[in-house]
């Protein structure tokens, strides 16, 4: 530490690369970065710190946030600003605040935490003493259409509004003051699927006894009336229980585990505790990228039992298709930008009001925008256009691929049916997927194409009577 100075009021300053390698580094950073694992010039080793980085980057903003390294035995408290300066990150790290390491709950509230984590839940998250999120498990993209990485550092509250019980309280505010578990705090989320969760959450306690923010859960409301069915010891027919029930067992088998491998592998890849060899990171990237693909088989499962069932129907509400294309273009955004694809979307004046359930008419453009990406040469557009004609309000997306010929057109509608299996993809059950939600809310799914000239998905859905 530099003589004469306090560690709390030093400001240690340091610039990177646009891929968080170190530039240049005062002294006190070097030593941490080389401590953590880090080589001179490497990628910054201390990950809460080039989290931040890469996130100012990413946004093109300052960012000014707490943040809590380890460094051996001990944490450091530090409070981080990172500004972006062109293809450069500009550090400015103050603080410098030694404390005991965090350590888990023991006794018996680390057995409930073991059962709680143990449990089968749609995604997990943790947060900061602040309620920013420091990790998050993959099922949040899902839910949410932006990646992990992406909602880190974000407020718990930012994502997701609490809803009081009956009796007017808030679970998480009582476990707030409290510092102790919580369960059961219904929530909606302000982004993406918009779906209602209940939240889990158990305390995060350091070495000094304090406390250090929760480690929890989010489980669709959804998915818990499917579990209470499933419970059901009189069902009105068994069968059709017992294929529900088990289906559910199947969802719940595969979802844990393969959360759990995505969560690790991104860890791996984005080598948050140090650098790695290119090679192993590639091969964590790989892991991450299957372990995806089978969730996306998990879903694809799921939702093929759900619409296949006699009783199933979705809701007919009346809403806005345009805001429904809008909003998967908002979702996709990253992902098409990833591939140089350009979305263009219906504007933001235009209302096409239909009836149908949201999220299923979302789940079905969302599925025909992710395929007209997928099938989009690099730097390719994708357009979403929309219509109303003959009492059908429509939305047709357009890719500039290499088109599907007539004699696929009907089969690609078949349950795992793709144009080319050899080439990588999704599962061959979107597409059937979509075409039975369009069909049970009323509506049509068609494609126009020859190839060489790329593809037009049309989604059509009752236009919504004036009165």
């Amino acid at each position: 530490m530099s003589a004469g100075v306090a560690p709390e009021l030093m400001t240690v300053r340091a610039t990177l690369d646009g891929d968080c390698r170190l530039i240049t580094a005062d002294p006190q950073l070097v030593d941490l970065h080389r401590r953590a694992g880090g080589r001179e010039g490497g990628v910054l080793a201390v990950p809460q710190v080039a989290a931040l980085a890469r996130l100012a980057r990413r946004l093109g903003v300052v960012i000014s946030r707490g943040a809590i390294a380890a460094d051996g035995d001990r944490d450091l408290e530090l409070w981080v600003r990172a500004e972006p300066a062109g293809d450069r990150i500009e550090l400015s790290i103050g603080g410098w605040t030694e404390r005991a390491a965090h350590r888990p709950i023991s006794g018996p509230a680390a057995e409930q935490e073991a059962d709680f984590v143990r449990a089968a839940v749609d995604w997990t998250w943790e947060t900061d003493e602040t309620l920013r999120f420091t990790a998050l498990g993959p099922g949040a993209a899902q839910a949410t259409g932006r990646l992990p990485a992406e909602l880190t550092g974000e407020q718990l509250t930012s994502l997701f509004r609490f809803k009081e019980h009956e009796d007017g309280s808030l679970p998480i505010l009582n476990a707030l003051a409290e510092r102790r578990r919580f369960d059961d705090q219904l929530a909606e989320l302000r982004i993406g699927t918009r779906e209602a969760f209940t939240l889990s959450g158990v305390p995060l306690i350091d070495g000094a006894g304090r406390f250090a923010g929760f480690r929890g859960s989010a489980t669709s409301i959804s998915a818990s009336l499917r579990d209470a069915a499933a419970n059901d010891v009189t069902p009105p027919a068994q069968e059709e229980h017992d294929l529900t029930a088990f289906g559910e067992r199947i969802d719940k088998a595969l979802r844990d585990p393969l959360d759990h491998i995505i969560h690790y592998a991104e860890d791996i890849e984005a080598q948050k505790e140090g650098p790695l060899q290119p090679d192993y990171a590639g091969y964590a990237g790989d892991i991450a990228s299957a372990g995806r693909h089978l969730l996306t088989l998990v879903d694809d499962l799921v939702d093929l039992q759900a619409i296949e069932r006699p009783d199933f129907k979705p809701a007919s509400d009346p809403m806005d298709l345009a805001e429904v294309a809008r909003h998967a273009a908002q979702l996709l955004g990253v992902r098409a930008s990833g591939k140089s694809v350009t979305i263009e979307a219906p504007a933001e004046a235009l209302k096409l009001p239909v009836r149908g359930e949201y999220k299923r008419a979302l789940q079905i453009v969302m599925n025909l925008v992710t395929n007209a990406i997928r099938y989009s040469p690099e730097g390719g557009t994708v357009r979403i256009a929309a219509s109303a004609q003959k009492g059908v309000g429509s939305i047709s997306v357009a890719d500039e691929g290499k088109g599907i010929a007539l004699a696929d057109q009907q089969r690609i509608f078949e349950k795992f049916e793709r144009v080319d299996a050899s080439e990588p993809g999704g599962t061959g059950l979107g597409l059937y997927i979509a075409r039975r939600l369009a069909e049970a809310m009323g509506g049509t799914l068609a494609v126009d194409s020859a190839p060489g000239e790329g593809a037009r998905f049309t989604f059509g859905l009752p236009l919504e009577r004036r009165r």
